[in-house]
């Protein structure tokens, strides 16, 4: 069984931080997925509120079983709120924006480890990233576009002083999920929302799809990550791609 979840979102009310490619990132990993025979669901803009996102990919992971694969991909804005648990070398956790963040706080890393864990024993677990400051999301020439963009971050500030509680960490110290994680860029680094002919798509999206349908079938994820950093970074999107992944994922079959 192959299962997928596609969030893309654009529209953050009460931050002013809205974006443009998201939702097309979303529907273009879900005809790429739906290519490649997975049952696929997406969640975008109202729809992918915090509780939707944890439900929708606590139902995936529960759902699957040994031998399975759960591909989730995620475009929309990245943060990060202070580490309290001690945790985080860089004192920081990592965090995705869902599209009531600013009612609700954000989805952060420490959140995904409880998700990610409540998946059974020997089913391929992978997470797309395309947001700021997701390189550890699960610990561990010329310009491609058609103009400069905005970075998909969403400053801290935005609602951290309505919801000082988000940044509070139940995660065990050290405890890391086992999902293997592409993501658009380092935790010191912005992806970044872009226009290509025309059409919004976040860069890491429109290169790391263009990539793959170049790829031959005994591809790997180190050997897709290879062919994505030869767009990327560039000088319009100084964005580095990164794959975080154990040994044994290493030789995980490519988006099957």
């Amino acid at each position: 069984m192959k299962l997928a979840l596609c969030i893309g979102i654009n529209d953050y009310p009460g931050t002013e931080n809205d974006l443009a490619g998201c939702r097309n990132d979303a529907e273009d990993w879900a005809a790429t997925l739906i290519a490649r025979g997975f049952d696929t669901r997406c969640l975008l803009d109202s729809a992918a509120t915090g509780t939707a996102i944890r439900a929708a990919i606590q139902s995936l992971l529960t759902t699957a079983t040994a031998g399975d694969a759960v591909v989730i991909t995620y475009s929309g804005h990245g943060t990060w709120v202070p580490d309290t648990s001690g945790d985080e070398p860089d004192h920081r956790d990592e965090a995705l924006c869902p599209h009531d963040i600013a009612e609700n706080g954000p989805l952060l890393d420490d959140d995904l480890h409880t998700l990610f864990a409540q998946a059974r024993e020997g089913v391929r677990t992978v997470l797309i990233s395309d947001s700021c400051h997701s390189g550890t999301l699960t610990r561990p020439h010329h310009p491609i576009g058609d103009h400069p963009t905005r970075p998909r971050f969403l400053p801290p500030a935005t609602f951290l002083s309505k919801h000082p509680t988000g940044a509070r960490s139940s995660s065990p110290a050290g405890s890391r999920p086992t999902a293997l994680l592409l993501a658009g860029c380092t935790d010191t680094e912005y992806s970044y929302d872009a226009t290509f002919n025309t059409r919004p798509n976040g860069a890491f999206t429109y290169v790391a799809l263009a990539t793959l349908a170049t790829l031959p079938p005994t591809a790997t994820y180190r050997t897709w990550l290879e062919a994505i950093r030869a767009t990327l970074p560039s000088q319009d999107y100084p964005q580095t791609p990164t794959l975080s992944a154990t040994r044994p994922q290493h030789s995980w079959p490519l988006l099957a």
